[in-house]
């Protein structure tokens, strides 16, 4: 599995898709949304409020808060770390951990106001899970201009 280079300025993986500035941006921007998104949930308390939250949280310390705090604070430096290391570099793998990403944020997007609903309330999260879904949405679009492209 090698990288071909083009002109040396565009970079396509070993399946035809190419990491552009626009996916990098994204990326970026999803994992901020993210940061903001776990802000408002911490400010929620989801843990005492969401028992999926607080099974994860007690999977990591008997703090609820604690374990929330060490999990989204952990997927902020690793989404950094990715962009960084794997997405703005280009590497063959990036699209792989894109996806990741985008299925995280769909959940999130689709999952925060769907319980609001349920709840017939607020719910720690709604306010900045459409944006999650949206930025999502982007980095498919991205994703498919990036077939076209090949």
């Amino acid at each position: 599995m090698s990288t071909l280079m083009i002109q040396g300025t565009l970079n396509y993986t070993e399946m035809g898709k190419k990491i552009n500035k626009k996916a990098i941006n994204f990326f970026l921007l999803i994992v901020i949304f993210q940061a903001l998104h776990s802000t408002e949930e911490y400010l929620g308390a989801l843990w005492e409020s969401f028992p999926p939250a607080a099974y994860l949280c007690g999977l990591i310390s008997s703090n609820l808060e604690t374990g929330f705090l060490v999990i989204n604070i952990g997927l902020f430096v690793v989404g950094i770390l990715v962009w960084f290391f794997v997405v703005k570099a280009k590497k063959t793998y990036a699209w792989t951990l894109i996806w990741i990403w985008i299925v995280i944020e769909i959940v999130n997007g689709i999952g925060h106001p769907a319980w609001s609903v349920i709840q017939q309330r607020y719910t720690p999260g709604v306010i900045t899970a459409p944006f999650l879904l949206l930025i999502a949405i982007l980095l498919i679009w991205t994703y498919r201009l990036s077939e076209e492209e090949k």
